[in-house]
Protein backbone atom coordinates (compact mmCIF):
# COMPACT_ATOMS: atom_id res chain seq x y z
CA UNK A 1 0.00 0.00 0.00
CA UNK A 2 2.90 2.30 0.77
CA UNK A 3 4.12 2.24 -2.86
CA UNK A 4 0.73 1.64 -4.55
CA UNK A 5 0.38 5.20 -5.81
CA UNK A 6 3.80 4.95 -7.49
CA UNK A 7 3.02 1.79 -9.48
CA UNK A 8 2.27 2.50 -13.15
CA UNK A 9 -1.17 1.20 -14.31
CA UNK A 10 0.34 -0.99 -17.06
CA UNK A 11 2.55 -2.99 -14.54
CA UNK A 12 1.72 -6.72 -14.54
CA UNK A 13 2.22 -9.03 -11.56
CA UNK A 14 5.86 -9.76 -12.43
CA UNK A 15 6.69 -6.10 -12.83
CA UNK A 16 4.92 -5.33 -9.56
CA UNK A 17 6.97 -7.97 -7.74
CA UNK A 18 10.23 -6.58 -9.14
CA UNK A 19 9.16 -3.09 -8.09
CA UNK A 20 8.56 -4.26 -4.52
CA UNK A 21 11.93 -6.00 -4.40
CA UNK A 22 13.73 -2.87 -5.57
CA UNK A 23 11.78 -0.71 -3.14
CA UNK A 24 12.60 -3.02 -0.26
CA UNK A 25 16.29 -2.97 -1.21
CA UNK A 26 16.30 0.83 -1.22
CA UNK A 27 14.58 0.83 2.19
CA UNK A 28 17.16 -1.57 3.66
CA UNK A 29 20.00 0.49 2.20
CA UNK A 30 18.59 3.62 3.81
CA UNK A 31 18.36 1.87 7.18
CA UNK A 32 21.94 0.59 6.82
CA UNK A 33 23.14 4.16 6.26
CA UNK A 34 21.34 5.18 9.44
CA UNK A 35 23.14 2.42 11.38
CA UNK A 36 26.58 3.14 9.88
CA UNK A 37 29.24 3.97 12.49
CA UNK A 38 30.79 7.40 12.58
CA UNK A 39 33.98 7.38 10.57
CA UNK A 40 37.32 7.77 12.39
CA UNK A 41 39.30 10.95 11.98
CA UNK A 42 41.74 10.90 9.08
CA UNK A 43 44.39 12.09 11.57
CA UNK A 44 44.37 8.65 13.18
CA UNK A 45 45.82 7.15 10.01
CA UNK A 46 48.79 9.51 10.10
CA UNK A 47 52.01 8.80 12.04
CA UNK A 48 52.31 10.34 15.51
CA UNK A 49 54.38 13.51 15.19
CA UNK A 50 56.08 14.80 18.33
CA UNK A 51 58.95 17.34 18.17
CA UNK A 52 62.25 15.70 19.10
CA UNK A 53 64.90 17.35 21.24
CA UNK A 54 62.70 20.19 22.45
CA UNK A 55 63.92 21.86 25.63
CA UNK A 56 61.04 22.51 28.03
CA UNK A 57 61.64 25.67 30.04
CA UNK A 58 58.22 26.23 31.57
CA UNK A 59 57.31 25.49 35.21
CA UNK A 60 56.38 21.93 34.18
CA UNK A 61 56.41 19.41 32.72
CA UNK A 62 60.17 19.21 32.44
CA UNK A 63 62.37 17.15 30.15
CA UNK A 64 62.69 13.54 31.23
CA UNK A 65 65.98 11.64 31.22
CA UNK A 66 66.19 8.87 28.58
CA UNK A 67 66.43 6.38 31.44
CA UNK A 68 63.06 7.54 32.77
CA UNK A 69 61.43 7.32 29.34
CA UNK A 70 62.84 3.84 28.78
CA UNK A 71 61.35 2.74 32.08
CA UNK A 72 57.92 3.93 30.94
CA UNK A 73 58.23 1.69 27.87
CA UNK A 74 58.79 -1.51 29.84
CA UNK A 75 56.37 -4.45 29.83
CA UNK A 76 53.00 -3.50 31.31
CA UNK A 77 52.06 -5.66 34.30
CA UNK A 78 48.81 -6.12 36.17
CA UNK A 79 48.13 -3.73 39.01
CA UNK A 80 48.39 -6.57 41.58
CA UNK A 81 51.20 -8.58 40.01
CA UNK A 82 53.92 -9.25 42.63
CA UNK A 83 56.54 -7.55 40.45
CA UNK A 84 54.48 -4.38 40.26
CA UNK A 85 53.77 -4.43 44.00
CA UNK A 86 57.54 -4.49 44.50
CA UNK A 87 57.83 -1.38 42.32
CA UNK A 88 55.16 0.29 44.48
CA UNK A 89 57.12 -0.55 47.63
CA UNK A 90 60.24 1.03 46.11
CA UNK A 91 58.22 4.16 45.29
CA UNK A 92 57.02 4.42 48.90
CA UNK A 93 60.58 4.19 50.17
CA UNK A 94 61.78 6.75 47.61
CA UNK A 95 59.06 9.19 48.60
CA UNK A 96 59.92 8.94 52.26
CA UNK A 97 63.43 9.95 51.22
CA UNK A 98 62.47 12.97 49.09
CA UNK A 99 59.90 14.13 51.67
CA UNK A 100 62.42 13.47 54.48
CA UNK A 101 59.89 11.61 56.60
CA UNK A 102 59.33 8.30 58.34
CA UNK A 103 55.56 8.47 57.81
CA UNK A 104 54.19 5.05 56.86
CA UNK A 105 51.21 6.59 55.03
CA UNK A 106 53.33 7.82 52.14
CA UNK A 107 52.36 6.87 48.59
CA UNK A 108 51.71 8.12 45.06
CA UNK A 109 48.18 9.08 44.05
CA UNK A 110 47.20 8.21 40.49
CA UNK A 111 46.81 11.65 38.95
CA UNK A 112 48.56 14.99 38.55
CA UNK A 113 49.42 17.52 41.25
CA UNK A 114 45.80 18.62 41.34
CA UNK A 115 44.88 15.06 42.32
CA UNK A 116 47.34 15.37 45.18
CA UNK A 117 45.70 18.60 46.32
CA UNK A 118 42.23 17.08 46.27
CA UNK A 119 43.41 13.89 47.99
CA UNK A 120 45.02 15.95 50.75
CA UNK A 121 41.94 18.09 51.42
CA UNK A 122 39.20 15.47 51.11
CA UNK A 123 40.88 13.25 53.69
CA UNK A 124 41.63 15.76 56.45
CA UNK A 125 38.77 18.22 55.87
CA UNK A 126 35.08 17.51 56.36
CA UNK A 127 31.94 19.68 56.40
CA UNK A 128 31.99 22.23 59.19
CA UNK A 129 35.78 22.39 59.52
CA UNK A 130 37.58 25.71 59.35
CA UNK A 131 40.52 26.10 56.99
CA UNK A 132 42.98 28.98 56.82
CA UNK A 133 44.69 29.55 53.46
CA UNK A 134 47.88 31.54 52.91
CA UNK A 135 46.86 33.18 49.64
CA UNK A 136 49.48 34.98 47.57
CA UNK A 137 48.92 33.49 44.14
CA UNK A 138 47.09 30.96 42.00
CA UNK A 139 47.55 27.98 44.31
CA UNK A 140 46.17 29.69 47.35
CA UNK A 141 43.09 30.52 45.29
CA UNK A 142 42.84 26.92 44.07
CA UNK A 143 43.23 25.53 47.61
CA UNK A 144 40.39 27.78 48.80
CA UNK A 145 38.15 26.41 46.04
CA UNK A 146 38.94 22.79 46.89
CA UNK A 147 38.46 23.29 50.64
CA UNK A 148 35.08 24.97 50.06
CA UNK A 149 33.98 22.01 47.96
CA UNK A 150 34.80 19.82 50.96
CA UNK A 151 32.24 21.79 52.97
CA UNK A 152 34.76 23.78 54.98
CA UNK A 153 34.50 27.38 56.08
CA UNK A 154 37.54 28.97 54.49
CA UNK A 155 39.41 32.05 55.67
CA UNK A 156 42.36 33.61 53.86
CA UNK A 157 45.39 35.63 54.76
CA UNK A 158 46.03 37.57 51.56
CA UNK A 159 49.27 39.05 50.28
CA UNK A 160 50.12 40.48 46.91
CA UNK A 161 51.87 37.95 44.66
CA UNK A 162 55.53 37.57 45.58
CA UNK A 163 55.25 38.53 49.27
CA UNK A 164 55.99 35.95 51.95
CA UNK A 165 53.92 35.44 55.10
CA UNK A 166 55.77 35.95 58.38
CA UNK A 167 55.29 33.67 61.39
CA UNK A 168 53.88 36.66 63.28
CA UNK A 169 51.19 37.24 60.64
CA UNK A 170 50.31 33.56 60.54
CA UNK A 171 50.12 33.37 64.33
CA UNK A 172 47.62 36.24 64.33
CA UNK A 173 45.52 34.39 61.75
CA UNK A 174 45.61 31.15 63.73
CA UNK A 175 44.59 32.96 66.90
CA UNK A 176 41.76 34.77 65.13
CA UNK A 177 40.24 31.92 63.09
CA UNK A 178 41.25 28.80 65.07
CA UNK A 179 41.29 26.57 61.96
CA UNK A 180 41.63 22.79 61.89
CA UNK A 181 43.89 23.04 58.84
CA UNK A 182 46.33 25.68 57.56
CA UNK A 183 47.32 25.58 53.87
CA UNK A 184 50.66 26.89 52.62
CA UNK A 185 52.24 26.61 49.17
CA UNK A 186 56.02 26.27 49.38
CA UNK A 187 56.61 26.94 45.68
CA UNK A 188 54.08 29.40 44.25
CA UNK A 189 54.71 28.94 40.53
CA UNK A 190 52.54 31.90 39.50
CA UNK A 191 55.05 34.32 41.02
CA UNK A 192 58.18 32.25 41.68
CA UNK A 193 57.87 32.72 45.45
CA UNK A 194 59.31 30.23 47.93
CA UNK A 195 57.38 30.50 51.20
CA UNK A 196 59.59 29.80 54.25
CA UNK A 197 58.21 26.87 56.29
CA UNK A 198 60.64 26.50 59.16
CA UNK A 199 58.84 27.01 62.47
CA UNK A 200 55.40 26.91 60.86
CA UNK A 201 54.55 23.35 61.90
CA UNK A 202 55.39 24.03 65.53
CA UNK A 203 53.27 27.17 65.40
CA UNK A 204 50.28 25.32 63.91
CA UNK A 205 50.48 22.55 66.50
CA UNK A 206 50.40 25.14 69.27
CA UNK A 207 46.91 26.02 68.03
CA UNK A 208 45.91 22.36 67.46
CA UNK A 209 45.97 22.90 63.71
CA UNK A 210 47.29 20.66 60.93
CA UNK A 211 49.81 22.08 58.46
CA UNK A 212 49.07 21.12 54.83
CA UNK A 213 51.74 22.05 52.28
CA UNK A 214 51.82 22.14 48.47
CA UNK A 215 55.29 21.24 47.12
CA UNK A 216 54.34 20.62 43.48
CA UNK A 217 56.78 23.23 42.13
CA UNK A 218 59.44 22.87 44.80
CA UNK A 219 60.03 19.23 45.80
CA UNK A 220 63.51 18.15 44.75
CA UNK A 221 64.51 21.70 43.83
CA UNK A 222 64.65 23.37 47.24
CA UNK A 223 65.13 21.96 50.75
CA UNK A 224 62.09 20.33 52.33
CA UNK A 225 61.99 18.47 55.66
CA UNK A 226 58.56 17.08 56.47
CA UNK A 227 59.32 15.65 59.89
CA UNK A 228 61.82 18.29 61.00
CA UNK A 229 59.45 21.13 60.07
CA UNK A 230 56.35 19.46 61.54
CA UNK A 231 54.40 19.26 58.28
CA UNK A 232 51.27 17.11 58.68
CA UNK A 233 50.17 16.67 55.07
CA UNK A 234 52.24 17.24 51.96
CA UNK A 235 51.58 16.57 48.30
CA UNK A 236 53.55 17.17 45.14
CA UNK A 237 53.71 16.40 41.42
CA UNK A 238 55.96 14.17 39.37
CA UNK A 239 56.62 16.41 36.38
CA UNK A 240 58.69 19.29 37.72
CA UNK A 241 61.97 19.11 39.67
CA UNK A 242 61.59 15.33 40.02
CA UNK A 243 61.93 15.07 36.23
CA UNK A 244 59.35 12.40 35.40
CA UNK A 245 56.17 12.48 33.25
CA UNK A 246 52.95 13.94 34.68
CA UNK A 247 50.42 11.54 36.14
CA UNK A 248 51.67 10.66 39.62
CA UNK A 249 51.10 12.75 42.76
CA UNK A 250 53.28 12.00 45.81
CA UNK A 251 51.54 12.45 49.16
CA UNK A 252 52.28 11.83 52.83
CA UNK A 253 50.33 12.08 56.10
CA UNK A 254 51.73 12.46 59.62
CA UNK A 255 50.42 10.63 62.69
CA UNK A 256 48.54 13.79 63.67
CA UNK A 257 46.86 13.90 60.26
CA UNK A 258 45.94 10.22 60.47
CA UNK A 259 44.39 10.77 63.90
CA UNK A 260 42.24 13.53 62.40
CA UNK A 261 41.21 11.19 59.58
CA UNK A 262 40.34 8.39 62.03
CA UNK A 263 38.05 10.71 64.01
CA UNK A 264 36.02 11.83 61.00
CA UNK A 265 32.27 12.03 61.54
CA UNK A 266 31.56 11.68 57.83
CA UNK A 267 32.88 9.48 55.05
CA UNK A 268 35.55 10.83 52.74
CA UNK A 269 33.36 12.15 49.93
CA UNK A 270 35.71 10.89 47.21
CA UNK A 271 36.05 7.12 46.87
CA UNK A 272 38.94 7.49 44.44
CA UNK A 273 41.01 9.60 46.86
CA UNK A 274 39.95 7.86 50.09
CA UNK A 275 43.18 7.05 51.95
CA UNK A 276 41.48 4.23 53.81
CA UNK A 277 41.25 2.38 50.50
CA UNK A 278 44.50 3.66 49.01
CA UNK A 279 46.41 2.56 52.12
CA UNK A 280 45.17 -0.99 51.56
CA UNK A 281 46.09 -0.96 47.87
CA UNK A 282 49.58 0.36 48.66
CA UNK A 283 50.10 -2.10 51.51
CA UNK A 284 50.58 0.60 54.16
CA UNK A 285 51.53 -0.77 57.60
CA UNK A 286 51.72 -4.26 56.14
CA UNK A 287 48.03 -4.41 55.24
CA UNK A 288 46.96 -7.09 52.80
CA UNK A 289 46.70 -5.61 49.31
CA UNK A 290 43.15 -4.87 48.24
CA UNK A 291 42.11 -3.81 44.75
CA UNK A 292 41.02 -0.19 44.62
CA UNK A 293 41.77 0.99 41.09
CA UNK A 294 44.11 0.23 38.22
CA UNK A 295 47.24 2.27 38.78
CA UNK A 296 48.92 3.99 35.80
CA UNK A 297 51.48 1.20 35.53
CA UNK A 298 53.86 2.82 33.02
CA UNK A 299 53.78 6.18 34.83
CA UNK A 300 54.68 4.46 38.10
CA UNK A 301 57.62 2.74 36.36
CA UNK A 302 58.90 6.11 35.16
CA UNK A 303 58.35 7.72 38.54
CA UNK A 304 60.22 4.92 40.29
CA UNK A 305 63.19 5.49 37.98
CA UNK A 306 63.12 9.23 38.63
CA UNK A 307 63.22 8.59 42.38
CA UNK A 308 66.14 6.22 41.85
CA UNK A 309 68.04 8.96 39.98
CA UNK A 310 67.28 11.42 42.79
CA UNK A 311 68.62 8.96 45.36
CA UNK A 312 71.79 8.41 43.30
CA UNK A 313 72.42 12.13 42.98
CA UNK A 314 71.43 12.89 46.57
CA UNK A 315 68.88 15.45 47.72
CA UNK A 316 71.47 18.01 48.81
CA UNK A 317 73.24 17.76 45.46
CA UNK A 318 69.93 18.23 43.64
CA UNK A 319 69.09 21.28 45.72
CA UNK A 320 72.57 22.70 45.04
CA UNK A 321 72.35 22.03 41.29
CA UNK A 322 68.98 23.77 41.04
CA UNK A 323 70.28 26.74 43.04
CA UNK A 324 73.44 27.15 40.95
CA UNK A 325 71.58 26.90 37.64
CA UNK A 326 68.92 29.30 38.89
CA UNK A 327 71.48 31.89 39.87
CA UNK A 328 73.14 31.64 36.44
CA UNK A 329 69.77 32.21 34.79
CA UNK A 330 68.87 35.10 37.08
CA UNK A 331 72.18 36.80 36.24
CA UNK A 332 71.66 36.30 32.52
CA UNK A 333 68.10 37.62 32.60
CA UNK A 334 69.17 40.73 34.47
CA UNK A 335 71.86 41.38 31.85
CA UNK A 336 69.08 41.35 29.24
CA UNK A 337 67.32 44.11 31.15
CA UNK A 338 64.75 41.89 32.84
CA UNK A 339 64.03 42.48 36.51
CA UNK A 340 63.18 39.46 38.64
CA UNK A 341 59.70 39.68 40.11
CA UNK A 342 60.97 38.24 43.41
CA UNK A 343 63.84 40.49 44.50
CA UNK A 344 65.07 38.49 47.49
CA UNK A 345 66.98 35.41 46.31
CA UNK A 346 66.25 33.66 49.60
CA UNK A 347 62.53 33.56 48.77
CA UNK A 348 62.82 32.54 45.12
CA UNK A 349 61.85 29.07 43.98
CA UNK A 350 64.83 27.69 42.06
CA UNK A 351 62.61 25.73 39.69
CA UNK A 352 60.47 28.51 38.17
CA UNK A 353 60.82 32.26 37.78
CA UNK A 354 58.84 35.32 36.88
CA UNK A 355 60.36 38.41 35.31
CA UNK A 356 59.24 41.97 34.73
CA UNK A 357 60.25 43.68 31.49
CA UNK A 358 61.90 47.06 31.87
CA UNK A 359 62.23 47.25 28.08
CA UNK A 360 59.72 46.57 25.34
CA UNK A 361 59.82 43.07 23.92
CA UNK A 362 57.67 41.36 21.29
CA UNK A 363 56.65 38.46 23.52
CA UNK A 364 55.10 36.26 20.83
CA UNK A 365 58.18 36.49 18.65
CA UNK A 366 60.48 35.82 21.60
CA UNK A 367 58.59 32.67 22.52
CA UNK A 368 58.65 31.46 18.91
CA UNK A 369 62.41 32.09 18.73
CA UNK A 370 62.97 30.12 21.94
CA UNK A 371 60.98 27.20 20.50
CA UNK A 372 63.07 27.25 17.34
CA UNK A 373 66.36 27.41 19.28
CA UNK A 374 65.20 24.63 21.63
Amino acid sequence: RRYQSRIPIHYNAVSFTEFLIRAYARLMAARAEERELYKPSEKLFEPLRIPQGRLLTGPGPSNCAPRVLRAAGRQVLGHLHPEFLEVMDTVKAGLRYVFQTTNSLTLAVSGTGHAGMEAAFVNVVEPGDQVLVLHSGVWGSRAKEVAERCGATVFSLIHAPGQVFTLHEIAQGLQKYRPEVLFACQGESSSGLCQPLEGLGKLCHRYDCLLLVDTVASLGGVPFYMDKWGVDVVYSGSQKALGTPPGVAPISFSHRARAKMASRKTKVHSFYFDMNWLAKYWGIDGQQRVYHHTAPISSVYAFREGLAMMAEEGLESSWKRHRENAELLWTGLEKLGLDMFIRDKKTKVTYCYRCECTKWYQLEGAVQLCDEKA
